[in-house]
């Protein structure tokens, strides 16, 4: 079985350059505009209460440990992380309806608005950024972001666990090419 370093010699070095370094400039250029959106919200909500309150939003009330196992993060960064929501009143703390002693963390109707004007904002960002990209180039960069993401989670993942086993191997998913510019 051929070890990380031998699959990193048959691929081609300059690629894996290349993209390290392209990672490397989107990390900063992300930090640099917080790819917050555009207007009066621009950087008006840090990436932490975003995520934490698209995840509520897109899966309902949950307990702290199921929020923090969907996010890939500890239970104590959750807990720290959705206080200032909650003191805010974007995120409201309830009595699990089967076990009133476990807390139950669900999106605030001020929360949902909230987010809805970050993500209106962010939306109008990446239309901006990407106004000279056709439809197909924006689904395809889409498909292979949130790919690039899944196998970087994985990799975390996996290193957390056990520092020395191999990374898992992603599969080449098709993916759609993209039309030439007419």
């Amino acid at each position: 079985m051929p070890t990380q370093s031998d699959m990193t010699t048959q691929l081609n070095t300059g690629v894996l350059d290349s993209l390290q370094h392209q990672v490397a400039v989107f990390a900063r250029r992300a930090e640099q505009t917080r790819l917050g959106g555009v207007g009066q919200v621009r950087n008006s909500m840090d990436r932490a209460a975003y995520l934490l309150l698209n995840r509520l939003d897109q899966e309902g009330p949950m307990g702290v440990k199921a929020l923090a196992g969907g996010m890939g993060i500890d239970s104590s960064t959750v807990t720290r992380q959705v206080a200032p929501l909650v003191d805010s009143g974007m995120v409201k703390r309830t009595s699990h309806p089967e076990d009133g002693r476990a807390v139950v963390l669900q999106l605030s109707p001020r929360g949902k608005a909230r987010l809805e004007e970050v993500r209106s904002s962010r939306r109008e960002l990446m239309a901006q950024v990407t106004a000279g990209w056709t439809e197909d180039e924006r689904d395809v960069f889409c498909d292979l972001l949130t790919r690039f993401n899944g196998a970087l989670s994985a990799a975390h993942n996996t290193l957390v666990q056990d520092p020395s086993s191999p990374l898992p191997q992603t599969t080449h998913n098709a993916v759609p090419q993209a039309a030439p510019a007419s």
